[in-house]
């Protein structure tokens, strides 16, 4: 079989004009659709709040999970835990001192791919001055040019001396929090 120039001038010219894939990246926070939550127990009694003010840099390729890079710092004054009572007195020195301590901060160190959508993320997690190693498992929903992440765990309070005093009485307020995320971006082109 012989090979003619004009068919390798053909080919050159269809890949061309194939279009180049581009890596998706999901970079984008979109604020108004994210949420960070937390359920605490008050005397047994579940007590739902949530923190209003939150930044998030994300940066995630499907094809490349365990490249994933994340950070997370959330308002600490932002907190809604009920009421005015309960958002003042959460703010003073006994529970987050938001004073000395306005930011809380989650820094990922490594992105685990579990199978599936699941992810283990694992950083470091820094609140009212104390930073520990940290550890949860996220959902990731891709769908069109967005992904949500999705996640849970359980945080000790003790562990960063929230809750001093009269506070410090696991058997008022309950030493275990759980914390609820759902971050959602929009893709672009990765660079």
């Amino acid at each position: 079989m012989k090979f003619w120039p004009h068919r390798l001038v053909l080919c050159c010219a269809f890949a061309t004009l194939a279009p180049a894939a581009h890596a998706i990246e999901f970079n984008q926070l979109q604020l108004n659709k994210s949420s960070l939550s937390f359920v605490s127990k008050q005397m047994n009694v579940p007590v739902e709040g949530q923190f209003k003010s939150f930044r998030s840099k994300l940066a995630y390729d499907p094809a490349k999970p365990a490249a994933a890079k994340a950070e997370l710092e959330i308002d600490m004054a932002s907190i809604d835990a009920g009421s005015k009572d309960a958002n003042d007195e959460v703010a003073g020195k006994a529970w987050f001192n938001t004073k000395a301590f306005p930011v809380a901060k989650f820094v990922a160190t490594s992105v685990k791919p579990l199978g599936g959508n699941r992810l283990e993320v694992a950083g470091k997690m820094s609140i009212k001055g104390k930073t520990l190693d940290l550890t949860t498992p996220v959902t990731v929903t891709q769908q069109g040019n967005a992904a949500t992440f999705d996640g849970s765990l359980v945080l000790k309070r003790a562990d960063y001396g929230i809750g001093d005093g009269i506070w410090a009485d696991f058997g008022t307020v309950a030493n275990e929090v759980q914390i609820k995320f759902r971050l959602v971006a929009t893709a672009a082109a990765a660079k």
